[in-house]
Parts: C-alpha cells; structure tokens; sequence
C-alpha cells in the first residue's frame, strides 16, 4: 500500500449498503477429452473392488506400538488432511484399478507394520508418496528419459508444491518413491521410505507376509482385492526394462521378478 503528504480532498459521503452474502458460482467446465488406448503395460482389469479408504484413524500417536498379533485394519491411521485426500483423488483419476488398490495397500501395509515395530513416522508424507509411488508407471506421466519411480518423484515434488508443502517436504516425498525401488532404505535414516520399500515388497513379491498376522493380510486384502495387480505389474516392469535396459527395472527383470511376483503368496 503506497501512501503520501498534503491536502487531503474532500470525499462526497455514499450511504452505507448493506453486504449481502454472495454465493460464488461455480463454472461447469467440460469433461476431460477421452483417454488414447492404455499402453501394452496397463491391460484391461477386472471391476473394480472398493477402493476408498474407510478405516477411521486410530486415536493416539502414530508411534503407539501395537502387538503384532492383535493389529487390525481399524488400528491402521489414516491421516484425514488435504494433501492426504488429493493425493488419493490423483492415484484414483490416473491409475487403473489394480495398480490404485496395490498403493492403497501399500500404505496399509507400511503404516501397520510401523505401528507394530515401534517405527515413528510421518503419516501424512508417507500416505502421499504410497499414492504416488508408482504414477510414474501410467501413460500421462511415462518418462522415456527417467526411470519410472524417478519420474514419480517428480510428479510428488509438484504435487507437494500445489499442497503448499515447504521444498524440503516436497523433496522428502520425492525420495521417499525413488527409494522405494532400492533394495534395502535404513530406517533411521529414512522411516517412510524404509516403510514404503518393505511394503510394496510384500505387496508386489510377497516378501516377508509372516510379518503381518494372517487376521490383518485377510482383511486387507478383502476390502482392497488385488484385481490382477501381479500380471499388470509384470507387463509394466517389462515395458520398463526394454525401453530403460539400465534402470532398476531392468535389473529386475533380468533377475527374475517376474517369477516371484507369479510366486506371490498374496494371491493364493
């Protein structure tokens, strides 16, 4: 507000109108134009289950631990904020059914094993970066130039951006997806990505399910069905490996992943 010295003009008086309460419109803006063919790694899924996060957060902190054999789905917290319900509206608009209920998962899993070991983490940093963990994978954010979870880290950091998040928090989700494709993420160092790494293992290549008691893998698993994530999965890894042959996924592919996601426990 600028401001300044000398005569100050004389203003006529306009009598005072009372503010009514104006409701905004909102503009209707048209659909989105259709989507072209999904690529060879997003085939056709099955209906899709419920995917919608209804498990209540548990009340207390998120560093209460919580007996292994005792953890249930609605011990799980969810974190209720806005960042949290637009990462989910992002994963649910660009995923495809199966690979929306694999990140829904993977915050579950992460979250509960978390609860169980005593393992503090930051529950709304980590639901963000399970929902956008692998949106590098879907067509509208493929990077031929970038590895798929180096291309998701980006889409997070941007997304961070538009939350309002401070940098270091956007660079955080950002690593977070990029380690999540590493084979092992200290904890100390990093919780959300240790935790994020341990449950997409379980949830992609069935690593570890003793983890979890069989109560908590059958409840999960019911409210948030895989749908065919396994094969979906192999196709996309794939595609990965032949366009990107020096990427972590190429690595994999070469050391057989496609054979332990067949071999996934989860699944039978």
């Amino acid at each position: 507000m600028g401001g300044g010295f000398g005569v100050v003009p004389v203003v006529p008086v306009v009598p005072v109108v009372p503010v009514v309460p104006v409701v905004p419109v909102v503009p209707v803006v048209p659909g989105r134009p259709p989507r072209p063919p999904a690529p060879p790694c997003s085939p056709p899924a099955p209906p899709a289950g419920p995917a919608v996060l209804t498990a209540r957060p548990a009340r207390g902190s998120r560093r209460r631990l919580v007996h292994a054999g005792r953890m249930r789905l609605a011990d799980i917290v969810i974190p209720e904020t806005p960042a949290a319900r637009a990462a989910l509206e992002v994963a649910t608009e660009y995923c495809s059914p199966a690979l929306l209920n694999h990140s829904v998962r993977a915050y579950l899993w992460a979250a509960a094993y978390g609860a169980m070991n005593g393992i503090a983490f930051d529950a709304e940093l980590l639901y963000v970066s399970a929902m956008l963990h692998d949106i590098g994978l879907v067509q509208e954010f493929d990077s031929h130039t970038v590895p798929f979870e180096e291309a998701g880290g980006h889409v997070a950091w941007v997304f961070g951006a538009g939350a309002g998040w401070p940098v270091a928090r956007r660079r955080r989700a950002a690593e977070v997806i990029v380690r999540h494709m590493w084979d092992e993420v200290d904890v100390e160092a990093d919780p959300e990505g240790h935790l994020l790494e341990l449950s997409t293992g379980l949830d992609i290549s069935g690593r570890r399910p003793e983890a979890f008691p069989a109560e908590l893998r059958a409840e999960v698993l019911g409210r948030h069905p895989r749908l065919g994530i396994g094969e979906e999965f192999t196709a996309c890894i794939k595609d990965q490996a032949a366009r990107k042959p020096d990427s972590l996924a190429g690595g994999f592919v070469r050391n057989g992943i496609a054979g332990r996601i067949a071999a996934n426990p989860l699944d039978r």
